[in-house]
């Protein structure tokens, strides 16, 4: 499941349980290339959640997780970051880090 929220939404997750947090931008190409990475990702583990966070339009949300650019994503395990990877990344490794965390 892919959802897009903000750093209220963020704020009132369940954050038990292992999750992505992925930060874009609306004006990014590698970003738009990220999301139908991640759409997959979601078809093959649809009960993975995986949150998208508009980097310009949540500002808080972002300097309090540390991100820099975009796309960033936070590889999370009940409420803190495992891993992060930054830019456009390929299935495979988006995966790799998925099943870490899960396990």
């Amino acid at each position: 499941m892919i959802v897009e929220i903000g750093t209220a939404d963020y704020d009132a997750l369940d954050k038990s349980g292992a999750m992505l947090l992925e930060f874009y931008s609306k004006t990014c190409g590698p970003c738009k290339m990220l999301a139908f990475v991640l759409k997959d990702i979601s078809k093959n583990d649809p009960d993975f959640p995986i949150y998208t966070v508009d980097f310009d339009e949540n500002r808080e949300l972002k300097e309090r997780c540390g991100v820099k650019g975009f796309p960033t994503m936070l590889f999370m395990k009940d409420g803190k970051e495992v891993s992060r990877l930054e830019g456009l990344k390929q299935m495979p490794l988006i995966a790799k880090e998925i099943e870490k965390i899960k396990n």
